[in-house]
């Protein structure tokens, strides 16, 4: 029961902060989610530490993933050029020349999961302040949380869909390699939660036609539920149970943002594809 309550309590708290801040202000958007992108970097380089003598300069990669995340903020804001790149794309050519003076004993691994995270952590964060970014004048900030705001909800209700669905009535199994307790049951629950929760944002913000929220909604479902498998076969693979503790019951951020991550990037493609175009 206390761990229901404090599951329950770091719950409500994590999903409070992550609304006001997408919601009120992009000032406070952009400070959660640097916050967010350099513990997801700094957890990640704490997974892989141990695999085959990996070493990831954890302090440099969590600054080079922040450093994304505030040029992309900017750059789709209007507010600066591409140049705004160029320091990132040095830190990246840096982190493959340090090798050469780090005397590992597999560099190769090095590189690898430094890239790896980099697209997987601050790649994937970054992609949002491309969706939260409405076309407008140069030099104006034109953010907008509409679809930042859909996308986490509709993760959120498909987690719970599928949950309560999956521990009523689940039997075929959805993966069972790599995540035993998922079904297709409870998979179809949270698919159709959600799709009949986006006919509330087609209410919301009619601009946008109720076939194309229930395309999100799906891409939201197909593309989290990967991005869930994803980081359970990295952590099948590291043989770790947890990503952290950082947030009390839920386990570690990449824990809490596995979905999110992956369906981010194909929301934006979508968007981009059908809602923009």
């Amino acid at each position: 029961m206390k761990n229901l309550i404090i599951r329950a309590l770091t719950g409500i708290i994590f999903v409070v902060v992550l609304v006001s801040a997408i919601c009120i202000h992009p000032i406070f958007f952009l400070i959660l989610f640097c916050i967010i992108t350099g513990l997801t970097l700094w957890e990640f380089g704490g997974l892989v530490k141990h695999y085959e003598n990996a070493n990831l300069q954890r302090a440099v990669n969590v600054l080079g993933g922040v450093y994304l995340f505030i040029a992309t903020f900017v750059y789709a804001n209007g507010l600066t050029d591409g140049k705004i790149f160029l320091p990132y794309l040095l830190f990246i050519m840096l982190s493959m020349i340090a090798e050469l003076y780090y005397k590992a004993p597999n560099p190769i691994n090095n590189w690898a999961f430094t890239l790896f995270a980099q697209v997987y952590c601050a790649g994937s964060f970054s992609m949002l302040n491309f969706i939260g970014a409405e076309p407008g004048t140069p030099g104006v900030m034109s953010y907008t949380p509409l679809f930042i705001m859909a996308i986490f909800i509709f993760v959120w209700l498909d987690d719970t869909g599928a949950y309560l669905v999956g521990s009523l009535i689940g039997k075929r199994k959805l993966f069972e390699r790599i995540s035993p307790k998922k079904s297709w049951e409870g998979f179809f629950g949270g698919l159709i939660l959600v799709l009949a929760s986006s006919q509330a944002f087609a209410w919301f913000a009619p601009e946008i036609s109720r076939l194309n929220w229930l395309g999100l909604a799906a891409t939201v479902v197909l593309f989290g539920t990967w991005g869930d498998l994803i980081e359970s076969l990295l952590k099948r693979t590291l043989g770790v149970k947890d990503s952290g503790n950082v947030l009390p019951g839920h386990g570690g951020m990449l824990d809490r943002f596995d979905s999110v991550m992956l369906a981010v990037p194909a929301s934006y493609i979508y968007i981009e594809l059908f809602i923009r175009n």
